[in-house]
């Protein structure tokens, strides 16, 4: 059995977590490819590696010394070098990092520092072999990622390795200039080593017990998902939901390789297997809840729209002329709702307007702001009667007036909007009557 292991930033943040770390992956023996990020904060109010070396190389591209932001970022990994009592030697490292930066080699080779050397230090601990990411993780010239080289590069590169620490975040052009994914690629870089060795388990270790069913900063201590589809990660992920890259789940997801989120602080606990599919019974019938504030709607009536064909079009032509992405559009005989993110939108609220009444003259068009979309998410919601209802009531029990309903075919989710005052009391109502009513 083959397993790669991802371990998130505050995972590595100081010698002591190093060491839960390497407990974890000693205890199981298929742990085989390890991907570390960059160290994170090791108390409140403490920067992130990585944030370091981005003020680092400000400094140094404005012309200025950097001598002493360079040696506080040198002191936090010998920090742990020391903690863990290691022989080894990163001057060589820190000298080709200080004439690089002289050089203005780029704020992405900067940043991408944090891993490589994090990573240097895992293979150390661990007597792991080091695989440098900017040799097989390829971007194109343009700053796009390579897919197809990479894999290529990887596989190859891997099959020769037994056990192996390949550095997440970065890759590099095939002409060696370093580029990034974006914040949390680490995720990414994990994915693609599991798709290039045919992983058999995808760890993410991180600071939580996995998914959970709601934000815990709107409902205190909400429970973990057990087992969760890529369909509905995407729904969740797409409404605010974040623990992991979503463009982490693509490379595995292609090849049927599950990811199981753990918590790197309480190893004991399962944590979130998320899956192509799967038998199993959710244990409520909702999967998830997840949301987002800052929308708004603008309502279009017209009699006889119905009959009036490519109305729908014509309007969303007007929005994707003027650069404006839309989120749902519910639509009734004579009404058609689009709505659309606030801050995108108010900059060019009368040129769409005004291109509305161009394009279809309508009788009437009315805006509506300070709007929230409420994701609702489950499998089990396919099989189980009344869902929806369940929803309504706890809203009005909650005093919540609802502004929206959306439920797609697939019967996978229901998108429900409301003012952004009742966002938080919405999410409390739904998680209540869906979880804690069957605890």
């Amino acid at each position: 059995m083959k397993k790669v292991v991802k371990f998130g930033g505050s995972s590595l943040a100081n010698a002591e977590q190093f060491q839960k770390v390497g407990e974890i992956i000693k205890s199981d023996k298929s742990r085989r490819y390890v991907v570390p990020s960059a160290p994170g904060k090791r108390f409140d109010g403490d920067t992130k590696v990585t944030d370091m070396l981005y003020s680092c190389y400000e400094t140094a591209a404005s012309g200025e010394d950097f001598t002493n932001q360079l040696k506080a970022i040198k002191e936090r990994y010998y920090e742990i070098v020391r903690g863990l009592n290691l022989n080894l030697s990163l001057e060589e490292e820190f000298k080709t990092i200080q004439a690089d930066f002289k050089n203005q080699s780029g704020m992405e080779y900067a940043a991408s520092r944090g891993e490589f050397l994090n990573g240097k230090i895992m293979a150390a601990y661990l007597g792991y072999t080091f695989v440098d990411a900017a040799e097989v993780i390829r971007f194109r010239k343009d700053g796009s990622f390579d897919m197809e080289t990479t894999d290529k590069l990887l596989t190859k590169r891997l099959e020769k390795c037994e056990c192996a620490v390949i550095p997440g975040f970065y890759g590099a052009c095939s002409d060696g200039t370093v580029r990034t994914f974006s914040r949390g690629g680490s995720d990414v870089t994990g994915s693609l080593v599991a798709r290039a060795i045919q992983a058999d388990l995808y760890e993410n270790w991180t600071d939580v017990s996995g998914f959970l069913v709601t934000d815990p900063r709107i409902v205190e201590n909400p429970a973990v998902i057990e087992t969760i589809t890529y369909r509905e990660l995407r729904e969740l992920s797409y409404m605010g939901a974040t623990v992991l890259h979503e463009e982490a789940i693509f490379p595995v997801r292609k090849e049927g390789i599950p990811i199981n989120i753990r918590n790197t602080n309480s190893p004991e606990d399962k944590g979130t297997f998320i899956v192509e599919s799967t038998c199993r019974k959710p244990r409520y019938t909702i999967t998830g809840i997840a949301g987002k504030k800052g929308f708004c709607s603008i309502n279009i009536e017209k009699s006889m729209m119905n009959s009036e064909l490519g109305f729908g079009r014509k309007i969303l032509q007007v929005f994707e002329d003027q650069g404006v992405n839309f989120e749902h559009v519910p639509s009734g005989i004579d009404t058609m709702t689009v709505y659309v993110h606030q801050d995108e939108f108010e900059e060019k609220e009368q040129q769409v307007i005004a291109g509305i009444h161009r394009a279809v003259q309508p009788d009437f068009v009315e805006m509506e702001a300070d709007l929230a979309l409420i994701a609702v998410v489950g499998r089990g919601m396919r099989s189980t009667r009344g869902t929806a209802g369940r929803i309504f009531s706890a809203l009005a029990h909650a005093n919540v007036n609802v502004k929206m309903i959306d439920q797609g075919s697939s019967e996978l989710n229901i998108i429900i909007g409301v003012e952004n005052r009742d966002f938080e009391t919405a999410v409390k109502a739904i998680y209540d009557i869906f979880v804690m009513t069957q605890i």
